[in-house]
């Protein structure tokens, strides 16, 4: 890190009141920030560091297909780039809702800079390794996604002085999405598409696509998985879920959640909690078609899992990280498990005819 933005980072927690408190770094992510857990006396905060010039811009409300992919990935994916506006808008919003957002605390958007409540360490991930209660865990983690596809997404996040908007997951950035497969994918493994393939790849998303957007009706956390939600046993209800990682929120299909919570690429999810799962939910949503939902969640479900190794040979290839490598396995596994559906049996044969099953491992 420069000496300027560790200097710019000490002004701004003295500024904030914080300038007497110890600093331990934590460990990153796959993103552009930073975290530190910041002490005083018995009391902790977490401080989030996300250096603005390291993102591409994000999209503008209204931008036209075209703009966004002049912009670059962030603005046609319509991720937020990072920007601490838009997780102070989101954590307000969610917290509005009755939902465990960390309380910002103090934030300057233009700096990057924002100090946090501390949910603690108790990730789902680790809590369940170390024998935490999976089938009630799951339960409240289908509870929250109840609450929060039960409130009208605004179009406009208003919070803490920020702005944001709330934009559509719509067919550009689901065939971002998609894309990330075969770009990435014949980086990583001894695998080619050409014309014929990519043009067929592209005509079986786009139905696909297509009801992904018609279907976008909620708030979507967009990256909801057990290493994002954290155990907090002493609250009550979908309260007991702390969310994390929500700055690229979108307004999307309610399947969406969904797929990044019961198709986790860092844990196995059994097909017993799977299906416990969207039992839960579709039983508290009976406005839905279970029939229309459960065929989306595979299409839609699909779609992500090929997101998902798309990124994670982008993560082993440009960014060396290998550790993702070993995640993928479980990644086809549950692809398999979404392919199965016979409405996708076209699908599957492209997955059949041009990634051998010696490369899916």
């Amino acid at each position: 890190m420069s000496s300027d933005r560790e200097t710019l980072k000490a002004e701004f927690l003295a500024r904030h009141g914080y300038g007497d408190v110890r600093r331990q770094p934590l460990g990153g992510d796959a993103s552009t920030r930073s975290y530190e857990r910041l002490h005083r006396g018995d009391a902790t905060f977490i401080f989030m560091d996300q250096p603005p010039a390291l993102e591409t811009a994000p999209c503008p409300p209204g931008a036209t297909p075209d703009e966004r992919r002049a912009l670059g990935f962030n603005a046609a994916y319509r991720l937020a780039a990072g920007r601490v506006d838009a997780f102070v808008a989101v954590a307000g919003w969610l917290r509005a809702q009755g939902l465990s957002a960390p309380e910002v605390l103090a934030a300057e958007p233009a700096l990057g800079l924002a100090v946090l409540e501390d949910l603690g360490d108790d990730l789902y991930a680790s809590v369940i390794a170390s024998g935490g209660d999976e089938p009630l865990m799951y339960d409240a983690a289908v509870d929250a996604l109840v609450a929060l596809h039960a409130a009208r997404p605004p179009a406009v996040l208003e919070a803490g002085g920020s702005t944001w908007p709330l934009l559509t997951y719509d067919d550009l950035a689901l065939q971002m999405a998609q894309d990330l497969f075969v770009e990435w994918l014949p980086k990583l493994k001894p695998v080619t598409f050409d014309a014929a393939a990519l043009a067929d790849w592209q005509a079986l998303w786009t139905p696909i696509r297509a009801r992904g957007e018609a279907g976008a009706s909620v708030f979507c956390h967009r990256d909801y998985h057990a290493e994002n939600l954290l155990w907090l046993p002493k609250r009550e209800g979908a309260a007991r879920v702390g969310l994390i990682d929500f700055q690229d929120a979108v307004v999307a299909h309610p399947a969406w959640d969904f797929s990044m919570l019961l198709h986790d690429a860092r844990r196995d999810v059994s097909p017993e909690i799977e299906q416990r799962g969207l039992d839960r939910y579709l039983a508290a949503r009976p406005d839905l078609d279970r029939t229309q939902f459960l065929a989306d969640y595979h299409a839609l479900g699909a779609l992500n899992i090929a997101r998902i190794l798309g990124i994670f040979a982008r993560l082993v290839t440009r960014d060396g990280k290998p550790k993702y490598e070993s995640f993928m396995p479980r990644l086809w596994r549950y692809l398999d498990s979404c392919l199965a559906d016979p409405a996708l049996a076209g699908l599957k044969a492209w997955f059949d005819a041009h990634v051998p099953a010696e490369v899916r491992s």
